[in-house]
């Protein structure tokens, strides 16, 4: 394979990630079709979620990884009502359940208190690092520590309410941790919760209908050169 070849490969691929898939096995898969190792991202997603992957190939376009990063994003977000788990998520073990069904009034109360700035405590099962360690290595072994809480953006919007199920759109900024969400407002509910479906349809300034299907990765003789971005190509919204 030439250089003029992997040169011309380089840059921005949009990737709708498939439910069930870990945010890594795209970026192998996409190291296998192209040729080119260095691949990054501006965001991982978790592997029952579903949604905007921005894929960065090659030495040039890895270096925009911060910045992208730092980009807000957008979710819809179905939340289960009555059971918690120890992840936040469907991936979880349940810890927790009622029978208590919430009033459309009361959804719109708690929902009406996750706007703006809002401080968010991480979740024991999630990558983020204190002293060194992975927290959800902690909490695999059964080790719970105090986190400090952050600061996050968020525009939370009801879509729908029929018990159990809570269906959300959330716009928020980098860091936000949706599962906590819904963890937050099954916890103000007084009924439990936890995040059952999870759909990024926005990252930075691209959108779920510009990506292309991941399943197509998986394909040794897809071309994907057509879905492509350069900066020549797009303005980048970086700051």
């Amino acid at each position: 394979m030439s250089d003029t070849v992997l040169a011309h490969k380089e840059g921005i691929l949009l990737v709708d990630k498939p439910q069930g898939k870990t945010s890594f096995s795209l970026i192998r898969s996409l190291r296998k079709v192209t040729g080119i190792q260095k691949i990054g991202h501006a965001g991982t997603l978790d592997p029952f979620a579903t949604g905007v992957m921005v894929l960065l190939i090659g030495r040039g376009y890895t270096r925009l990884s911060d910045k992208l990063l730092c980009q807000d994003k957008a979710y819809l977000a179905e939340v289960s009502l009555g059971s918690s788990t120890d992840t936040y998520d469907c991936d979880g073990k349940i810890v927790a359940s009622s029978k208590r069904i919430p009033t459309e009034e009361e959804i719109a109360q708690v929902i009406a208190s996750f706007q703006g700035e809002i401080e968010q405590v991480p979740p024991m099962y999630s990558a983020k690092k204190v002293k060194g360690k992975k927290l959800y290595e902690l909490a695999r072994k059964g080790i719970t520590i105090e986190r400090k809480p952050l600061k996050v953006q968020v525009q939370t919007e009801q879509l729908s309410y029929e018990y159990p199920i809570l269906k959300l759109h959330v716009a928020c900024s980098k860091g936000t941790y949706i599962r906590s969400i819904a963890h937050e407002i099954g916890k103000a509910l007084g009924c439990g919760a936890h995040l059952s479906n999870l759909q990024r349809v926005k990252s930075g300034q691209f959108t779920l209908d510009q990506c292309i299907d991941g399943a197509l990765l998986e394909q040794p003789d897809v071309n994907i050169e057509p879905f492509i971005r350069t900066e020549a190509e797009i303005e980048l919204c970086v700051p």
